[in-house]
């Protein structure tokens, strides 16, 4: 049929006659030659029908910087028995430094380290499955601190893709971690506002147009990298955007000994609970911007403690310290 897709091209070529009792002589015969896979893609891409998600490649590793991208930062995944960081332990690391550029443009990858390390108990059967992490696979293993230092030294961002869970576990298996400004690559970028309909890795690097090996750390990394630095028209990319972000002060304003019959009215403004297992007010909570402060403040006075003089505690945060348990 007419319509049918056709991945091959005829194309004429010269072939020569096999008869020995005359004379050579050519003849025009149409065979069919393969289109490229680039060229297959574009077929099925151009028709409208068809979506193909690539193979995501690892950059290479560069071993000098390029003068104009000064600053580091490295991309953190980690893989743990559970998820609590005062319990459980990390049992793969993995880290990916590159360069950028003060406006949030990246540069190169300037180094790479995954390691495992063997726990203090069994990894449970649901966490295997959910990483793939064997306790064969761990056994007399030990994560390379030293690399882990060359790295995270010096980073001027460390980044996870939830930094609320890698940032506990990271600082409770070594203090190199503690005094970095870190941004969380979930929840400092408006996802939604650049078309993705949310923000696991996963779907994220599906809508990008990828798929790749993941749940072991590096690949993770890697993978991230690459949605961070894709840009599609926008005036400022994932990246960009992050630095932003992250660079800027926040507040955390605990509404504690608020009236309990006002539970309600907080969590629709946004709060959340605090049991106080943190160390924080075991109270109802909200994050905001250092602009939003005063009007949250006056929201609480008039509509929750309906007092003016009212002084719920106020957690002051940078990069430096938010996400710290």
């Amino acid at each position: 049929m007419a319509s049918q897709l056709d991945m091959f091209a005829n194309q004429v070529v010269e072939m020569r006659s096999e008869r020995q009792d005359t004379p050579a002589r050519s003849k025009r015969q149409a065979v069919p030659v393969p289109l490229t896979e680039e060229e297959m893609v574009s077929r099925l891409e151009d028709g409208g029908q068809y979506r193909v998600l690539r193979k995501l490649s690892p950059r290479q590793l560069t071993v000098s910087k390029r003068p104009e991208f000064r600053q580091v930062g490295v991309i953190l995944d980690t893989e743990t028995t559970g998820l609590n960081y005062r319990d459980d332990e990390i049992i793969e690391i993995g880290l990916v430094a590159f360069t950028f550029d003060g406006i949030g443009k990246i540069g190169d990858v300037i180094g790479v380290y995954g390691g495992l390390q063997q726990p203090s108990t069994p990894i449970s059967a649901e966490i295997t499955r959910l990483t793939g992490i064997t306790d064969d696979m761990v056994e007399g293993q030990l994560i390379d601190m030293q690399r882990v230092r060359e790295l995270i030294e010096p980073a001027d961002l460390v980044i996870a893709h939830n930094a609320g869970f890698d940032r506990p576990f990271c600082e409770a298996f070594s203090n190199i971690f503690a005094n970095k400004a870190w941004a969380c690559s979930v929840c400092e970028i408006d996802w939604n506002a650049r078309g993705f309909e949310g923000t696991k890795l996963g779907y994220l690097i599906g809508q990008a147009g990828y798929f790749h090996d993941g749940h072991r750390a590096v690949d993770d990394c890697f993978a991230l990298l690459e949605v961070l630095d894709r840009c599609v028209g926008e005036d400022e990319g994932p990246f960009a955007e992050l630095l932003r972000t992250s660079g800027q002060s926040r507040v955390r304003i605990f509404a504690e000994h608020s009236p309990y019959e006002m539970k309600d009215h907080l969590k629709g403004r946004g709060y959340r609970w605090s049991d106080g297992s943190d160390g924080r007010p075991k109270s109802w909570w909200i994050e905001i911007g250092v602009d939003e402060f005063r009007d949250e403040l006056h929201y609480l006075r008039s509509e929750i403690y309906r007092w003016e003089d009212a002084d719920p505690p106020v957690q002051h945060l940078t990069a430096f310290d938010r996400y710290k348990a």
